[in-house]
């Protein structure tokens, strides 16, 4: 039996395809890039014959139904999930059979009410263990998706589930858990994505804690941010989501189509591309492993989306939308920014200015606005730097003083770029980008 994994960089998330026997295999929690699970199961002369959901993802659109349309699969969900779509309803203690392979479904909620994992147990060899959110290595997942009401609750379920939902399995299961690295989903994940359940019993800093109050209150201040369209996936993997073949791609248009299509512009090149010109208003989201993230935390679900593209396969950015959601695609720049321009379209540009420059103008009266995390702020920022990060810009930063020069950094430059494209949809007229971030700025003194 084998274990293929399938790690999503930017969500920081994996998915897995496993090896059933007698040419049969399974997926385990996956998303709706389904090609290369087929790929890899045709690769191995395997036939996907079961899909299973550890619970209703908060983070990204599910494949199940979408693997499941490609290969005849059955759908085993967690009975209390509520699916508005056909699947095998699975509770916990459920016991599932595939030629010599058993598959047993425990109760592990608390990153969500109706949480399960799954034990493979195979004759001979140490059990496996999907554990979606429940368990992962170094931490587990947030608890506070659902509603702020039932953020204690599922607190509670989730320390009961991480101190005792496991507690028959040896120390030699090996644990293959959803979430991890990266994951805004997560709490605490160190850099590797698989483990052992003694490995986590030794050294998860989750699994100190034996106070189930002290820990209740604890646990919710480590959550990472929550981006925008968290809240619009769980909705969406329960009623089902759409299939691929039922959403269009994007068709090529020529500037002036472009132009009148309506929707929003996306600008997926490098920043350094739409820093030297850009269609006036557009958003600049690089397409690079986190551009779905950064997508559905700026971007309105049902925006109708434009995409202005370099070298960037389409197929990949359309894959990495619908990912998180976006099925409105109203069209793509025929021939880039070069076609732009040739046709007299107008364009703008964005500043980039070095940490000499930066100091200079900000003894000058600008404005620094550091658009990271409260996190890495709190590791050292620009004195006197106004702390708004990316996600929250459109809501809590376009009060900033319009007549003053704004410098905007991040810690390398990508999200400095949407920032100032935000700015500048928004009225902005002086804006530069910190060229390297906080590392160019330390590197200068």
């Amino acid at each position: 039996m084998n274990v293929v994994p399938f790690v999503h960089e930017g969500l920081g998330n994996s998915s897995y395809l496993v090896e059933l026997g007698e040419r049969k295999a399974a997926l385990v929690d996956p998303d709706r890039d389904v090609g290369r699970y087929l790929q890899a199961a045709a690769s191995r002369g395997w036939n996907i014959d079961a899909i299973f959901e550890t619970h209703l993802h908060a983070d990204f659109v599910s494949g199940a139904r979408e693997a499941a349309k490609a290969t005849g699969a059955r759908i085993l969900a967690p009975q209390a999930g509520g699916y508005a779509f056909p699947i095998e309803g699975v509770s916990a203690g459920d016991r599932v059979r595939f030629d010599g392979v058993e598959l047993e479904a425990i109760a592990s909620p608390g990153h969500t009410p109706e949480h399960l994992s799954y034990v493979i147990h195979t004759e001979g060899r140490p059990p496996w263990l999907f554990s979606g959110g429940s368990l992962i290595v170094g931490g587990a997942a947030r608890t506070d998706l659902i509603a702020p009401e039932q953020t204690e609750s599922l607190t509670r379920a989730q320390f009961r589930s991480i101190t005792a939902a496991f507690a028959s399995l040896p120390d030699e299961t090996l644990l293959f858990p959803t979430h991890g690295g990266g994951s805004f989903c997560s709490v605490g994940a160190g850099g590797e994505r698989t483990s052992t359940l003694g490995q986590e019993r030794a050294t998860n800093p989750l699994l100190d804690w034996d106070d189930e109050g002290e820990f209740v209150r604890w646990f919710p201040t480590t959550f990472p941010a929550t981006p925008a369209y968290f809240f619009r996936m769980r909705p969406v993997n329960q009623r089902g989501p759409r299939l691929r073949e039922d959403i269009a791609m994007p068709p090529a248009l020529a500037p002036g189509e472009f132009e009148r299509a309506g929707g929003l512009v996306v600008d997926v090149r490098p920043v350094e591309e739409y820093a030297a010109s850009h269609v006036p208003g557009s958003l600049s989201i690089p397409f690079r492993d986190v551009y779905a993230t950064w997508l559905g935390w700026l971007v309105e679900a049902d925006a109708p989306l434009r995409f202005v593209t370099g070298g960037e396969p389409l197929e990949d950015i359309v894959e990495q939308s619908l990912l998180v959601g976006y099925e409105r695609f109203a069209g793509w720049l025929d021939g880039s920014i070069a076609g732009w321009v040739a046709a007299g379209k107008p364009v703008a540009t964005s500043a980039f200015i070095d940490a000499a420059a930066a100091r200079s103008a900000l003894a000058d009266g600008a404005v620094a606005l550091d658009v990271r995390e409260p996190g890495e702020v709190a590791n050292g920022a620009i004195p006197g730097a106004i702390a708004v990060p990316l996600g929250e810009l459109q809501k809590h930063g376009l009060d900033l003083p319009r007549e003053r020069h704004v410098v905007v950094y991040c810690g390398h430059g990508e999200r400095a770029a949407g920032a100032a494209s935000i700015l500048e949809r928004a009225g902005f007229t002086a804006i530069s980008n910190l060229r390297g971030g906080t590392g160019a700025w330390t590197e200068a003194g």
